[in-house]
């Protein structure tokens, strides 16, 4: 099983590897990411899946060299490793407030508030889904990272894409232009491709079909 291991820009690094919970069928695909931004005196983890020991050896030297300080959940079924990248490093966790049935750490993370600004300088942005997913605006590297709230899927050309809901028009759209304003040239996501420009955010926003969106609506 092999573990990419891809830098963004300086201090912003990612892996991506298969996800060992995927099943046929599902709407994401069994690649996914995992992040590091290094930010005004924190090495803060977005959403870690720990890698197989081997496979994954770049990513733990890379985390030995530069040992993360804290670890921020998106979005409540993202919980992932938490628990033992916690345990394993001695560090707090920010995350959300509420969690599926059965997904909740033994850590209890700092729930992740609406516009509240994290240590490191990272601050929560609002998508429109009722609060369940938190994206995060790296200033320092001028990126946003999302949990789910888009998607980049293989089958779907690689291209970004904002991942339906029912609520998509009413909510979701206004809070995705909003993050216009932010002066952001990279974004993140977990799910497919995990980096794309600005233009690419734009462009999903205006001249693409939204992901999994349900035939007839």
């Amino acid at each position: 099983m092999g573990v990419e291991v891809r830098d963004v820009a300086p201090g912003l690094w990612l892996w991506r590897q298969r996800h060992w919970e995927w099943r046929e069928g599902d709407d994401w695909e069994p690649e996914v990411s995992s992040f590091v931004v290094e930010s005004r005196g924190e090495v803060v983890l977005i959403d870690p899946l720990a890698p197989p020991p081997v496979a994954g050896a770049e990513v733990y030297k890379r985390l030995e060299a530069k040992r993360p300080t804290r670890i921020a959940i998106l979005k409540p079924d993202h919980v992932r490793d938490l628990d033992q990248f916690a345990h394993w490093y001695g560090i707090p966790a920010h995350g959300p407030w509420l969690f599926w049935k059965g997904d909740a750490p033994h850590t209890e993370p700092q729930p992740i508030f609406h516009d509240e600004t994290l240590p490191g300088g990272l601050t929560a942005l609002v998508d429109g889904r009722g609060g369940l997913e938190r994206p995060l605006y790296l200033p320092e590297q001028k990126a946003i990272v999302f949990a789910d709230g888009m998607t980049a899927p293989k089958s779907a050309g690689s291209l970004l894409r904002v991942w339906w809901t029912p609520v998509l028009e009413r909510h979701v759209m206004p809070a995705l232009r909003s993050m216009l304003d932010l002066p952001f040239e990279w974004v993140l996501v977990s799910h497919g491709e995990p980096v794309h420009t600005r233009a690419d955010f734009e462009a999903a926003l205006t001249r693409r079909d939204p992901w999994s969106k349900p035939e007839g609506t």
